[in-house]
């Protein structure tokens, strides 16, 4: 990913092409596909451009008014054709002071408990709601406590990925 932008890749869609097709004959081998959402921060703007089908993206705006953006139609799965970039599409975002931006992978909305209870996209949102107004930090640590909470003893089956954006 580092190469491409340094290879001047601005536009994501072109990117997640690139990428694409980078890695759909290791993905075939493999016999496996993956997803993925590219976010792409202009900090100093305030804008985030996402692209690619992956979890919905959740953004508490500063009065506390919850968005959640989903990414189905910005992409397709990675590495199950050559060329994806008919199926790519982007989305821009502006972001204002105060405003928090959540992506997570499904390791923490399917973490399930001892009752095979899934924790769930309504327990991160209102997690992540109560906690806005606090750092990025904060913010990652209440989701992840609240998370390992909920599981208790289970065993962990898949990856529990967090990043929390703050615009300041």
């Amino acid at each position: 990913v580092r190469t491409l932008l340094e290879g001047n890749f601005a536009d994501p869609q072109e990117f997640l092409n690139v990428l694409n097709r980078t890695i759909y004959q290791n993905a075939q081998r493999m016999n496996t596909d993956k997803s993925m959402t590219l976010a792409l921060l202009d900090y100093s703007q305030g804008k985030l451009q996402l692209s690619g089908q992956h979890e919905d993206v959740i953004i508490v705006r500063a009065n506390g008014a919850v968005e959640l953006l989903d990414t189905v139609d910005l992409g397709f799965p990675i590495a199950l054709i050559d060329d994806i970039s008919d199926f790519v599409s982007s989305t821009q975002v502006q972001l204002n002071s105060g405003d928090v931006v959540v992506l997570y992978t499904d390791g923490i909305t399917e973490a399930i408990n001892i009752n095979q209870e899934q924790y769930g996209l309504e327990r991160l949102i209102d997690i992540v709601k109560l906690s806005y107004q606090c750092s990025t930090h904060e913010i990652k640590e209440a989701v992840i406590n609240d998370v390992r909470q909920h599981i208790g003893t289970q065993k962990v089956y898949d990856d529990i990925t967090l990043v929390v954006l703050k615009q300041i």
